[in-house]
């Protein structure tokens, strides 16, 4: 499933949930936390209930981000999972800080009938960072998302245009999603005027390693698809060079070169994630 762009919609404002559903983006996440008023909140579960039932084989994933699972979240899983003829297909967990609540949540969706609704861990809080390994590897997570308002808050940091605060945060997250092998997501850019700082936060993301990024306007879902989304140049290069993989494996070497340049198994992985990207964004 590729998941480059995920965009959050609030679960009380049924006009903009069908909306979302309506872009290009590959996730719609009917969002019943921060979106949500605290005396709307009930109004809006069952606003997103009544949606889910409503769907018709919606193009984007449809998930629900919940509110906190010690709060309110497991009451809201059992409406949004529980009540509906359709479950979401994924289940957005928001301030996680151990692999404890997930299983909570997962043992919760088996219960309902519903063991292969994805779990997407939001990682908001220090003590998230430093268990985001375990918490990447648990089981029915399809991916783990970094938040990086709740956790410059937490940490106290001082938030800057280039984000340096929170590189460790980010680093960590790709790093636990690799070693899981799940898929790793970014924060939200809140400025929604701001499209040059977003394609160039999505850029960098993406070279760190990031498989897509979170959204709060329809109007960014373009700007984050084209980032994560190969140019025919890399696909050019990628399919050469794995091409040429096979050749020298064929002849015995481990090494060889695509125009001059010296390829070796890191660059071969590298081309088989550009190879990955393009098909699953279907322009290969």
């Amino acid at each position: 499933m590729v998941r480059r762009s995920l965009l959050y919609s609030p679960g009380d404002d049924r006009e903009m949930l069908e909306t979302a559903v309506e872009t290009d983006t590959d996730a719609v996440i009917f969002d019943l936390e921060d979106a949500v008023a605290p005396d709307a909140k009930a109004e809006a579960r069952r606003t997103v209930r009544s949606a889910l039932d409503d769907l018709t084989d919606p193009t984007p994933s449809i998930m629900v981000r919940v509110n906190p699972y010690d709060r309110t979240g497991r009451a809201d899983v059992d409406a949004v999972v529980g009540d509906v003829a359709d479950p979401p297909d994924g289940i957005v967990l928001p301030k996680v800080d151990d692999p404890a609540t997930v299983a909570a949540l997962h043992d919760r969706l088996a219960d309902l009938g519903a063991g292969d609704v994805d779990i997407i861990p939001l990682i908001e809080t220090a003590a998230g960072v430093v268990a985001v390994e375990e918490i990447a590897a648990a089981p029915g997570v399809a991916a783990v998302a970094y938040g990086d308002q709740d956790f410059t808050a937490d940490v106290g940091a001082t938030v800057t245009d280039d984000k340096t605060e929170s590189l460790y945060a980010r680093q960590r997250t790709v790093v636990a999603a690799a070693a899981a092998g799940v898929d790793a997501l970014d924060t939200v850019h809140t400025d929604i005027e701001d499209t040059t700082g977003l394609r160039e936060q999505t850029e960098f993301v993406a070279d760190l390693g990031f498989d897509g990024k979170l959204a709060i306007h329809p109007g960014q879902v373009p700007v984050i698809n084209e980032a994560f989304t190969p140019t025919s140049e890399e696909i050019d290069w990628a399919e050469t060079v794995l091409a040429r993989q096979d050749e020298a494996s064929e002849g015995g070497s481990g090494v060889f070169t695509v125009d001059g340049q010296m390829i070796d198994p890191p660059l071969v992985e590298r081309a088989r994630t550009i190879v990955r990207r393009a098909e699953a964004a279907g322009i290969r």
